[in-house]
């Protein structure tokens, strides 16, 4: 069934009060005389349900031929449409609507009955919406529609028009922008509580992807930045449901007045050029307007009655930064805008969140608790931790020359004198001799490799194929002995002075 506006309705009803026929009524409002017809039979059926339920048939039957022309007998329940209207409207099942007939008001129809009378009747009669009014400073709704046409460079483009209205007493804040991204969405809020000079409680936007990664009424799932940025400001996200426009009819209602009154028909050279006419309009025409609803004008009531509730400003912006999920790869790195930064090596293979400010860059996990800071990289160059790297892929030199020594002096005295001559003799190149010894160590019985470095020592022979020469020749130091008597050998006595 196609709906019109309430407008429409109200303008239906009034004039069939002044007596105007449904042709002259469908002919003045461009409407098909069907829809008057069905509009005047709902709004009868209301106010004199007895008679209502047989006029909701017969209409049903002219603007829906298929259901048939003929209504049929009279329903059994037409005596009690007004019971019936009342049960429906308090939210009572056909079931417990026939039992409450039978039991209160002696009805003898069967259950079917109740329930096709129902169905009509439901299908007929729609119940009026509810208006939803806020406190003052509760809440803030924000949308996006069509900026107006900038002509720049002989091109026309269309920016996007972000608006937000507090819903108490409408005060609102527009501007255009080329992105919907999350980083502009932050910056145009942030904007709109500056120029409130002050923070709302909640703020109610659609399910739109830079704010709503997956949308659920009951637990919707909201961009990390976006959440941040709320506790930054110490407010809260609400969206509304999916696919329903209405939860928000105040920033709907405002985008089409910034749109119809501000934008049509004008054209603007830049940008900046269209949000200061856009700022000027809103100080000048939409903060001066009397506005329909509540009967106020809008800047003066947003003074006396909403400015004062609503939440201080913090002391600093919040901060800028650039954000995206990514992949830690294989080499225990993430690439983010061509440079690439190391995580810890549990997180190979799994999603990570990398938030880049202007010269740092963080790494979260999903549960955004934080797992890795860099200093901002050059395209093309990799940052990485020394944390990072696991003990079975860190190369042996990359541990120092003062780790290397010390290894080799526990392999034994002579083999940290021999390490220690050979690293002042040759320098730097001699961490990978030390790299050769202690491999040695490994082939060799290490009493072999002590005399053989002790020898080397004794000999000054630096070099490391010099040391397992001497391992495999099996050199032994010569121990001379020295005899205290022999007959070429005089006493000592002799080479006594006389006095």
């Amino acid at each position: 069934m196609n709906r019109i506006k309430v407008s429409l309705q109200q303008s239906i009803i009034a004039l069939a009060e002044r007596g105007w026929s449904k042709r002259r009524i469908a002919r003045e409002l461009q409407l098909d005389r069907a829809t008057v017809t069905r509009h005047l039979t709902a709004a009868n059926a209301a106010t004199n349900p007895a008679h209502g339920a047989d006029e909701v048939v017969r209409a049903n039957a002219a603007t829906n031929p298929a259901h048939g022309a003929r209504p049929g007998p009279a329903s059994l329940c037409a005596p009690f449409a007004a019971e019936i209207t009342a049960a429906v409207e308090a939210g009572l099942s056909a079931m417990r609507i026939h039992q409450d007939l039978c039991r209160e008001h002696g009805f003898r129809g069967g259950y079917t009955s109740v329930k096709q009378f129902v169905r009509r009747l439901v299908a007929t009669v729609e119940l009026p919406f509810r208006r939803i009014e806020c406190a003052p400073g509760a809440e803030l709704q924000f949308d996006f529609g069509t900026g107006a046409i900038i002509m720049a460079d002989g091109k026309r483009r269309r920016p996007h028009l972000f608006r937000a209205v507090l819903s108490h007493s409408r005060k609102a804040y527009s501007e255009v922008v080329w992105r919907q991204d999350t980083e502009t969405v932050l910056r145009c809020l942030e904007n709109t509580f500056r120029a409130f000079g002050g923070v709302p409680s909640t703020l109610v936007p659609d399910n739109l992807k830079a704010a709503v990664l997956q949308a659920d009424w009951f637990d919707p799932e909201f961009n990390p930045k976006l959440r941040d940025f709320c506790a930054h400001y110490g407010t809260a996200l609400l969206p509304t449901r999916p696919a329903m426009p209405r939860h928000k009819g105040k920033i709907e209602a405002g985008i089409k007045y910034v749109q119809g009154n501000a934008l049509r028909g004008r054209r603007f050279a830049s940008l900046a050029e269209q949000n200061t006419f856009l700022l000027e309009w809103e100080r000048t025409v939409a903060d001066t307007r009397l506005h329909g609803t509540i009967r106020q004008q809008v800047g003066a009531y947003f003074l006396q009655a909403e400015r004062a509730a609503l939440r201080p400003l913090p002391a600093s912006l919040f901060p800028c930064f650039e954000e995206a999920k990514r992949i830690v790869h294989r080499d225990g790195h993430v690439a983010f805008r061509q440079a690439y930064y190391s995580a810890p090596p549990e997180y190979v293979g799994r999603e990570v969140w990398v938030r880049a400010e202007a010269r740092v860059v963080r790494l979260y996990n999903l549960r955004l608790e934080p797992i890795a800071v860099h200093a901002r990289a050059e395209p093309g160059h990799f940052a990485t931790a020394d944390a990072h790297i696991h003990s079975r892929k860190r190369a042996i030199v990359e541990r120092g020359a003062a780790y290397l020594l010390e290894r080799c002096r526990l392999l034994g005295a002579h083999c940290g004198a021999w390490a220690e001559g050979m690293l002042a003799q040759r320098g730097p190149i001699g961490l990978r001799v030390l790299q050769g010894l202690l491999a040695l160590a490994r082939e060799h019985p290490i009493g072999e490799l002590e005399h053989a470095c002790g020898r080397a020592v004794h000999l000054g022979r630096w070099r490391l194929r010099q040391v397992r020469q001497l391992l495999q020749d099996g050199e032994q130091v010569v121990q001379i002995d020295f005899l205290q008597a022999h007959p070429l050998i005089r006493d000592l006595r002799h080479y006594q002075l006389e006095p």
